[in-house]
Order: C-alpha cells, then structure tokens, then sequence
C-alpha cells in the first residue's frame, strides 16, 4: 500500500493540488518521498485517489492525482464505543485501535469514577487531538470514511440520547464484571442495527450507573472469566463483535 495522506478538500482526478504543511513534513522528513514517487489521497468521503508526487521542496509539495478507486473498506456493523474518558496515552491508544477495529462512532463520556476532568476549554483541544487520531488511523489502516467522534459528555446525557433516538433493531451493551451472558449467547443484530457499546472507567461504572444503565435496556456482557482494564475492554468486545458478526 502506498502512503496515504487524509487531505479534507475536493480532489478531482487530472488536477494539482498541494499538500498541507502538516503532510509534506511528514510525506518529505518521515517517509523521505522523492518526486515521481506514487501516494494516495482520500477526503473522508469514500473512496480514495491514486496521485503521484509532481514537485516536492522546501516551500511547497504539489502532487497531481491520476485516478479515483471506488475502494470500501468499512465494517458491515454499525458501532458505537461509549468509552469513559482516562488518561491521555490509554485514550489516544483507545480511538487508534477503535478505528482499526472498524468502529462507527466514539463518544467519549464523563462517569462518577473518571480521573480525568476537563474544563471546556481542555475538553475542546482533546476533542481536536483526537480527531487527528483518528485521521492518522484511517491513514494508516486504508479506511476512507472518517469515523465520528463527538464532544464529551456525562454517561446520564448519553443514556438519554440513547433512549430517544433507539429504533426496535438496535443492540445496546453494557460490560460489566456481574453479567453472565456473553456475545457467543447473543443472536446477530439485523443488518440495520445500530450497536452501542457502554464502557467503564478504571474503577468501573458505580452502582448507580450500572443501575440506570440496565434501566435504559442495556444488555449486561462479559467477556469470559477475566476483568479486563478500561484500555483493552471496548477494544475486545469490538474485536469479538467482528469475529461474530462482522467481516474477519
């Protein structure tokens, strides 16, 4: 696969564009592309673009794009990971491997037991920095369609959300360390469901959450005999739903 580069603008096959400041860095001092070399481009919109490098110097890397490929590498499941926010290394590990995954959607939450706290302020530039998780992501794991990302809030405002906008198909998951069931006993969703997926911080969800949680018909699951940490939870669940129901 050649270099892939993420470039949110219109691309249009015979013309030549210039790469932003942030991919010619990477495209010249990372992976020491050279003129003529072949790349690819894609804007998030499906699909991707075979280019080639026109010029590449100091001021400038222009590259001109020769061919659009109608390439779908999506999962066939509709995903969504509820993850409580945690520190920065295990989230940022967290939205990576999501992608990889084939997730849908990430919506960070805030929950009883969380050890970070945000301001607005900080909420906001995490929020960015996990957009260029993702972009860097799909770069290197040959999606094309950017998957969601939305603004923290608290796991009550998200129960709510959920409740409002479920349709009769959905599947709705909680795991946890008291459940017995687990997603070999669960038959697979229709092809229009919509999953969600509810995980806990370190300390895990209290009480409380775990009880108005079920209360929003979120289906208890564990994943075997072990407890899992908050970093590799979402992540083997997903991993468990595409074994089962989706495209590995």
């Amino acid at each position: 696969m050649h270099a892939r580069f993420y470039h949110p603008e219109e691309i249009i096959v015979g013309k030549i564009i210039e790469l932003s400041a942030e991919n010619k860095h990477h495209a010249a001092r990372v992976l020491r592309l050279k003129n003529g070399d072949p790349i690819t481009l894609f804007n998030g919109l499906g699909g991707e673009f075979s280019a080639h490098i026109e010029s590449l110097n100091k001021s400038s890397t222009t590259i001109i794009i020769d061919a659009y490929h109608d390439i779908d590498r999506e999962s066939q499941l509709s995903i969504e990971l509820a993850q409580a926010i945690c520190v920065n290394e295990k989230m940022d590990w967290i939205i990576q491997k999501s992608v990889e995954l084939g997730i849908t959607r990430i919506q960070p939450v805030l929950t009883a037991r969380c050890i970070v706290h945000l301001s607005d302020e900080r909420s906001s530039r995490r929020l960015q920095h996990w957009k260029k998780t993702i972009i860097s992501a799909c770069e290197q794991c040959g999606r094309n369609h950017l998957p969601q990302i939305l603004p923290l809030i608290s796991l009550w405002d998200w129960l709510s959300q959920k409740k409002a906008m479920r349709s009769a198909h959905d599947l709705h998951f909680m795991l946890s360390t008291k459940a017995t069931t687990g997603l070999k006993n669960t038959p697979k969703p229709p092809a229009d469901a919509n999953i969600a997926l509810a995980i806990g911080p370190e300390g895990g969800f209290t009480p409380e959450e775990e009880t108005a949680t079920l209360h929003s018909d979120f289906i208890p699951l564990r994943l075997g005999k072990r407890i899992l940490r908050t970093e590799s939870a979402g992540l083997a669940t997903v991993a468990a739903m595409q074994v089962l129901w989706g495209d590995y």
